[in-house]
């Protein structure tokens, strides 16, 4: 047994109930290791690294935080349709600076220590010397939560950094010199923010820098167009600057305090002595330079202090479930997989309360009664797909979080009149161009998380449901007329402009159909009867393109015809990122009907081919390094619509595969390595693969993602001897969920027998509320054979 030792840890998520967690006293977790270990020491942030995307990589930020420094090998490339991977690549061998702001559509602030001639411009990856950038080696980089260090071989500076809420800390160890020089590159694009249309830096003191820069980001283009994304700064050095200047581009101009517009930037120089420490504090807002400094007031501190603080909240965060047993690999897998659930979505509020709101001006959360914000703003990803990972995840153990989210939500909605998909400082970045966030809040209320107005939430996800007038590109869904009119949604070979618009007719019946669902139950439980029945009515629309001949989803025409010339393993046609083999299953709140229509024998004989076929690809695209790899597979589990399908075996008799192919996923589809990380350079898509691991290794997940009225969880098999979920008392009645298992082996994976809190239990799934009442699980396990 290992014993650590918390005290005083502050979490960096708030509520309106609770602002800080305390632990005093002893935590013990429990690995089957015999030194002394903490969790951060199990995560591997290099997992996964090569062709990631830009806000995957930023070990030195704190859970859910707003600064999130990281190092980027070729964030100043861009990208071209705003989603591809970028940032920093495990493959590369140089690095080109140390970006401070990392969110979803979100992207700037880079710093970078030099030496020698003073050069204002990056540099490309194939030509180091045309830069700033310098050359490093993986010898000499530690990653971990909280903290990121590495060596720049050409400069021999020591780079470290760390971060709090939202400032950004950086220290660099610099050997002797008389040419030292810090780079603030700040109106150059990074990563995912698109191109730059403004920026301004200005010399305030001899050791203050401030300023901002304004992007215009590709889906912020796509689905709110004309609008943009601001980040503002507030920075200080902890060393007096005699020589300093600003640049644009390569144009260097000595000694001038200030300079605004596409490309600006700023140096300092200055003299070093050996191993001398040069830190630089980097604060930011979405609000205003005013808001930057004030977070700069309130969170400076020294660096120790910082990285110590930050390593402390990680240790409390993914202290909340607790792994004892089974493999080193899996305790890494499942420790990095939380790590990532818990790093995607970032902060986007002051600490005053002010966020960024949807039309460009600033916005006030309400106070409460010591006058603190009653929650957070965050930005986010949108959320399709995450009804079967993140969201599940966040309400066992992180429920203050998603309370957070859906206020978030509900801030835009009060702000447009719309729920938004995915937010960028509350402007509509819609990831795939459809919208589940009513589903998510939905399953929040079953839950019992409803610390928000609940009039207001049912109103946003009822409107989200079913109106599409002056619906705005953002909202997505902007198909949804005809599936409220028709029940289904006439197939269009020709794309429109936004291809999302138009062109997955059968993948949004059948994604509509679940939300329609989902939002029926939340009608109910408040006793609204016509919407219940109305958006019930809808949540069946997936059998009107559902083919009884050939037992797939098959899109229809205009004229309610099956369209001719129809292959089911082709993507793209009438299918968002997939094809009818992977979307054929997607019925998660009827699948007892999908197996009746099909047929059980043939319905598990359809599955069984398709596990045993797709295993030789790795569950995904093979080895195939692209994002987009296995779309069109028979399974695809490196993107969200086939996440459910392993666990589709508890409805059709045959539970025994659930609990054997989601360990099969977990053992071949993750690897440990920068290239095997997430399938083979698959999208994890802020937090989704990872969380998809800790809820199958934890052997809890529910097909329907809590949108049932009575949510409950399936049981599959969990990957270790012992598990600890600590509840959070503020929202459930329980302190935890132990389960444990005997007979547990890497060859005994299937289930032999199951008890709940001490007495037989003989059924496949167990109801959220008897979990998190607080239960304990005694499962035994027997071999394959």
């Amino acid at each position: 047994m290992i014993n650590f030792l918390r005290t005083n840890i502050c979490s960096n998520i708030s509520t309106n109930k609770i602002k800080v967690f305390l632990i005093s006293g002893l935590m013990i977790l429990t690995l089957s290791c015999e030194s002394q270990i903490e969790p951060i020491e199990l995560v591997n942030p290099n997992i996964g690294t090569a062709h990631s995307r830009w806000f995957f990589y930023t070990p030195a930020a704190l859970p859910f935080g707003m600064a999130k420094p990281a190092p980027s090998t070729n964030g100043h490339y861009g990208n071209k349709w705003g989603w591809e991977a970028v940032g920093y690549d495990d493959r590369h061998t140089s690095i080109e600076g140390f970006v401070n702001a990392h969110e979803f559509q979100i992207g700037g602030i880079s710093l970078m220590p030099t030496c020698g001639v003073l050069k204002t411009i990056p540099g490309k990856l194939d030509n180091p010397e045309e830069g700033y950038r310098s050359r490093f080696s993986k010898e000499n980089e530690i990653a971990k939560p909280g903290y990121y260090s590495v060596v720049l071989d050409d400069y021999q500076v020591k780079v470290e950094l760390t971060a709090s809420k939202r400032v950004a800390f950086h220290r660099y160890t610099f050997p002797e010199k008389t040419d030292a020089h810090l780079i603030f590159d700040i109106g150059r694009r990074q990563g995912e923010s698109g191109a730059v249309i403004d920026a301004m830096v200005n010399w305030t003191s001899a050791n203050t820098i401030e300023g901002w820069v304004r992007t215009e980001p590709e889906y912020v283009k796509k689905y709110q167009k004309g609008a943009y994304i601001d980040i503002f700064f507030s920075a200080k050095i902890n060393k007096e600057i005699k020589d300093h200047g600003v640049f644009r581009n390569d144009s260097i101009m000595v000694n001038a305090n200030q300079l605004s517009g596409i490309g600006s930037g700023a140096y300092a120089s200055f003299k070093t002595k050996e191993s001398e420490v040069v830190e630089v504090q980097v604060a930011l807002s979405y609000t205003s330079i005013d808001n930057a400094r004030e977070s700069l007031e309130a969170e400076s501190t020294s660096f120790d202090k910082a990285r110590k603080s930050a390593e402390e909240i990680w240790n409390h965060e993914l202290s909340k479930i607790q792994v004892r047993g089974g493999s080193h690999q899996d305790q890494i897998k499942f420790y990095t997989g939380l790590y990532h659930a818990l790093l995607g979505r970032g902060l986007a509020s002051d600490a005053n309360g002010a966020y960024p709101k949807n039309d460009g001006s600033i916005g006030q959360i309400p106070l409460d009664k010591d006058g603190k914000p009653q929650f957070n703003f965050y930005n986010t990803d949108a959320v399709w797909g995450a009804f079967w990972n993140l969201s599940q995840l966040w309400t066992l153990a992180w429920p203050e979080y998603y309370n957070d989210f859906v206020q978030s939500h509900l801030l835009v909605y009060q702000d447009t009149g719309w729920l938004g998909d995915g937010l960028a400082n509350s402007r509509y970045v819609s990831g795939v161009g459809t919208n589940f966030v009513g589903l998510i809040i939905a399953s929040a209320y079953n839950c019992g998380i409803r610390n928000h107005d609940i009039d207001l939430a049912f109103e946003a996800a009822l409107k989200n449901e079913l109106e599409w007038n002056n619906r705005p590109y953002g909202a997505g869904k902007l198909d949804v007329k005809s599936f409220v009119e028709l029940g289904f949604i006439p197939h269009q070979e020709e794309w429109a402009d936004i291809p999302e618009a138009n062109a997955f007719s059968a993948s949004h019946v059948l994604e509509y159909s679940f939300s329609a669902h989902a939002v029926a139950n939340f009608a109910k439980a408040l006793g609204k009867e016509s919407e219940h029945k109305q958006l019930e009515q809808l949540s069946h629309g997936w059998k009107k393109i559902f083919n009884p001949a050939t037992g797939f989803i098959h899109p229809k025409d205009a004229g309610g015809k099956f369209i001719s010339n129809f292959d089911p393993m082709q993507a793209w046609r009438g299918f968002q990122e997939g094809n009818s083999w992977q979307y054929s299953f997607y019925v998660p709140h009827d699948i007892e009907e999908l197996v009746e229509k099909i047929g059980e024998i043939e319905f598990n004989q359809r599955l069984d081919s398709i596990f045993l076929s797709s295993r030789e690809m790795a569950f995904g695209g093979g080895k195939e390094i692209d994002a987009f790899a296995g779309v069109e597979t028979l399974y695809n589990h490196g993107n969200q619509p086939s996440l459910h399908i392993p666990w589709l075996y508890n409805f059709s008799g045959q539970p025994e595969k659930s609990q054997y192919w989601t360990r099969m996923i977990c053992n071949e589809f993750y690897g440990t390595d920068p290239i095997h990380g997430y399938g083979y350079g698959q999208d994890e898509d802020q937090g989704q693969l990872g969380a998809w691991f800790v809820m199958a290794s934890i052997g809890l997940f529910d097909v329907a993602g809590l949108t049932h009225e009575n949510p409950s969880m399936q049981i599959g098999s969990p990957a270790f001897d012992e598990i600890n979920i600590h509840l959070n008392q503020d929202y459930y009645p329980g302190k935890k969920i132990q389960i444990r298992q005997t007979n547990h082996s890497a060859e005994n994976l299937l289930v032999e027998s199951v008890k709940l809190n001490g007495k037989p239990f003989s059924k496949l799934s167990i109801p959220f509320q008897d979990l998190v009442k607080g239960a304990s699980l005694e499962i035994r396990k027997k071999s394959k054979k």
